[in-house]
């Protein structure tokens, strides 16, 4: 517990995969450490077997794309819900597009192996997905050649979702800067382009923070490690527009929408670094992070030193109503929605 903003840290938290909090991404339950079954090439595959040579990571890897994709058990407790899969698959295609990479498969036969491998590891709990292409076979060259053919592989795991607890974190703005349109392309969900939010984020955690925000190369607002940023000022949500180098986030395009239908005024435009100073509220949005309220930024209190009583830094008021529609949302609660994917378990 912070004394100065009263919210859990995610320092103060067991950290799970990637640096990320467990509640975002880790094993969860009791269960044995892993599903039993990964989807790879067109097949099931016991996810004990699915194997590569130790020489078919290295430079592989450089070149690979990957997505990740939640479900949410129902409020019944009885489906799960995929959220937004074919949005996802469509930013898998694109990013391997953008890396020049062949997918052996289109969105509708991925669509088919993620609905299989739900059904087959039978989850009742809520899971995460990650599809990844890869380029197949070893793979000596350092530059791994255009239009290199891929092998596919579904991965998943279950987690705990943090829209049922009141969190938040202390961010701080990086020296590192995000990754730009002149060096690599920041709409591609490559796993090479993460090294950039790795450095900013080891920055901030060796300085007591929780997570970074990284400028762009023009010194405006882009984005945090692996999530988009948003904040609220003067009763307007404010979010560093596309072309700033952001991912073009699910979530945070998921968020925008919710926004106005609540008639809450939204603007995507270049976000100036002094504005993170003067927001009433700043939370991260991610398909991991879900939606992440900043209680402090660069050690200094979001919306003001007695902004909000003590105990209420994260979330704010506006945050608190986005938090509240999405959990309704991908737990079925607001009713269909074409957003929505049911799978029953076998």
């Amino acid at each position: 517990m912070n004394s100065m903003t009263g919210v859990t840290s995610v320092t103060d938290m067991d950290r799970g995969h990637g640096g990320e909090p467990r509640q975002m991404g880790a094993l969860a339950g009791s269960g044995a450490a892993h599903p039993a079954w990964l989807w790879r090439s067109g097949a099931l595959v016991p996810w004990d077997e699915a194997r590569v040579h130790v020489n078919a990571v290295g430079h592989a890897s450089v070149a690979a794309v990957f997505e990740g994709i939640k479900g949410y058990l129902a409020a019944d407790g009885e489906r799960l819900l995929v959220f937004r899969l074919d949005d996802h698959l469509r930013r898998f295609a694109e990013s391997a597009r953008l890396c020049r990479l062949t997918l052996p498969y289109d969105t509708g036969r991925l669509r088919d192996a993620v609905l299989e491998l739900l059904v087959a590891n039978g989850f009742r709990q809520d899971v995460y997905l990650r599809p990844w292409a890869f380029p197949e076979g070893i793979v000596r060259e350092a530059m791994v050649p255009a239009d290199a053919r891929c092998e596919v592989a579904v991965d998943s795991w279950t987690f705990d979702s943090s829209l049922e607890s009141v969190r938040g974190c202390r961010a701080a703005v990086s020296s590192w800067r995000r990754i730009g349109e002149a060096a690599m392309p920041p709409r591609a969900k490559a796993f090479s382009n993460y090294h950039n939010g790795r450095m900013a984020l080891m920055e901030v955690r060796e300085n007591g923070h929780d997570w970074p925000i990284m400028l762009n190369e023009r010194g405006q607002v882009a984005e945090g490690a692996s999530a988009c940023v948003a904040l609220v000022r003067d009763g307007t949500l404010l979010t560093p527009s596309l072309s700033s180098g952001v991912l073009p986030g699910i979530t945070r395009d998921t968020v925008l929408s919710l926004a106005r239908d609540l008639g809450i005024p939204v603007e995507e435009r270049e976000v100036d670094r002094s504005e993170l100073y003067l927001a009433d509220e700043i939370f991260f949005m991610g398909t991991a992070w879900e939606i992440l309220p900043v209680a402090a930024i660069d050690g200094m209190p979001v919306g003001g030193t007695g902004a909000r009583p003590a105990g209420e830094a994260a979330p704010g008021p506006v945050a608190r109503r986005l938090l509240e529609t999405y959990r309704q949302l991908v737990r079925g609660m607001a009713g269909a929605s074409p957003w929505l994917t049911e799978v029953k378990p076998a």
